[in-house]
């Protein structure tokens, strides 16, 4: 055991997700040897994030304090008419990175969970609602949910109460790129089959 700034310091990022004890100690370590400055700068921004990110008053996305919506509902160039639908902010990320949607996005906030307490009320699912509702002019939303059960009650809930309104996708599911057909699953792989396309 080390001093009790230390321990604090370990303790700290254990609680991180995905951070177990020893990553946790390998990162505290590092602070401790890295110059003061660097340490300061780690913690301003720890705290500028903190202070400083907002979320979206429309899509629920990760946006600049006094900025009402963030840069995907500001920009005028993308299609206001697609939504693209998804657990959290997170994901916006991930699917901006591969600028692939053009539309606007939706965070839920999570997912259906019954055996966690999370229900419909629980996610930003009537907000959703809202948004097609009012609007009238969404043509599509984009269902971009985890492959998971808690996901997949999520989508087929979302789609039972917007089927009526819009036109509702979700992303496919399949085989990954590279990877062997006798390693796949067999639920990976009745997605993959469900979802042929003409060659």
């Amino acid at each position: 055991m080390g001093p009790a700034a230390l321990e604090d310091l370990i303790t700290a990022f254990a609680r991180l997700p995905g951070i177990g004890r020893k990553t946790a100690q390998r990162l505290a370590l590092y602070v401790i040897k890295t110059p003061r400055q660097e340490a300061d700068a780690l913690a301003s921004a720890l705290v500028a994030a903190k202070e400083g990110i907002v979320y979206c008053a429309r899509c629920f996305n990760f946006s600049d304090r006094g900025q009402e919506l963030c840069v995907v509902c500001r920009n005028p160039r993308r299609d206001q008419q697609v939504i693209c639908v998804v657990e959290e902010a997170s994901d916006v990320i991930a699917l901006e990175r591969s600028q692939l949607v053009s539309g606007t996005y939706h965070v839920l906030g999570g997912a259906l969970s019954p055996l966690d307490g999370i229900g419909p009320n629980d996610l930003r699912i009537e907000e959703l609602l809202r948004r097609v509702g009012e609007d009238g002019e969404v043509t599509e939303v984009i269902l971009a949910h985890n492959a998971s059960a808690e996901g997949e009650a999520t989508a087929e809930y979302i789609y039972q109460r917007l089927s009526a309104f819009t036109k509702v996708t979700r992303l496919a599911r399949g085989l990954p790129v590279g990877s062997d057909l006798d390693l796949a699953d067999r639920v990976t792989l009745a997605h993959a089959l469900e979802g042929r396309q003409s060659f």
